[in-house]
């Protein structure tokens, strides 16, 4: 039959590409016939399903203190030239401090990785990254470095990015106010004008949720410089802790040390303090 013999020249066309060169060669057969044969005589193609992760959705959580989780997702744009790049926006769940906006024009995990050393140097590490199935974020150099970390790590469900919400909102006003009102004409034009805006965000730009504060107004307002990381808010750089988890309590370090003190003693201060052990 010719219809076998095309299909075994041709053995990825389906059978309307087959119906389109029976045609050709002068056959003049309904395509629903051809379609019929086609399937009696196993010809049908064979496509392999693509394997995907099953993600169990977990709706945002109600965050108390910096660093309890952070928000990772990239955004697209183009420079003058049409060459595409993209941004690594990293925000924290709970202050909404922008803690990084880099560019560049692609990613690997090895370079979300490096970003992600940087800001923990400053600030310590989170209890949790939530982010979504890219694959940057989904390979096993990341998954170890979140283990290696003791991170726990949030994988939203494919095609929910609402499970992502809070980088999603700063996302959209980056897009706004930035990307959609900028003309980049090469990639370190970029990578200026994007890191001036993050400043303007964090230090200028009144936040609605934050009863119309800055992040950096509000992280500061609650000890977010002083209380990043998984510790707890009183836990230092140098790891010093205390059973209360202020290191200055145990030292006697003079009030002065922390934010607002006035020289007293701690050890006095702590004392009449409402602090629950």
């Amino acid at each position: 039959m010719r219809l076998v013999e095309l299909a075994r020249e041709k053995p990825r066309f389906g059978y309307r590409r087959l119906h389109v060169l029976l045609r050709r060669s002068g056959e003049d057969v309904n395509h629903k016939r051809v379609h019929r044969v086609y399937r009696e005589a196993g010809l049908s193609i064979r496509r392999k399903k693509r394997k995907h992760c099953v993600r169990t959705g977990q709706p945002l959580r109600v965050c108390s203190a910096a660093n309890q989780e952070w928000a990772l997702d990239f955004v697209h744009d183009a420079v003058e030239s049409g060459r595409a790049i993209r941004v690594l926006s990293v925000v924290d769940a709970y202050t909404r401090e922008c803690l990084a906006l880099e560019v560049d024009t692609s990613f690997a995990s090895r370079r979300v990785t490096r970003v992600l050393e940087g800001i923990v140097g400053e600030r310590g590490a989170p209890q949790a990254i939530r982010c979504d199935n890219g694959p940057e974020l989904t390979c096993r150099h990341f998954l170890a470095w979140c283990i290696d970390r003791k991170i726990e790590l949030v994988h939203i469900e494919p095609g929910r990015p609402m499970q992502n919400g809070r980088v999603e909102s700063f996302n959209g006003r980056m897009r706004e106010e930035c990307l959609n009102v900028s003309w980049f004409g090469n990639l370190f034009e970029a990578r200026e004008r994007i890191a001036v805006w993050r400043r303007e965000y964090n230090e200028e730009r009144p936040h609605s949720s934050l009863g119309y504060r800055t992040p950096e107004e509000f992280a500061r307002g609650i000890g977010g410089e002083k209380g990043c990381g998984k510790g707890a808010a009183w836990k230092s750089k140098n790891n010093f802790s205390t059973p209360l988890g202020n290191p200055a309590k145990g030292a006697g370090f003079p009030l002065s040390h922390s934010p607002g003190g006035d020289g007293s003693s701690t050890s006095d201060a702590v004392s009449n303090s409402d602090v629950v052990s």
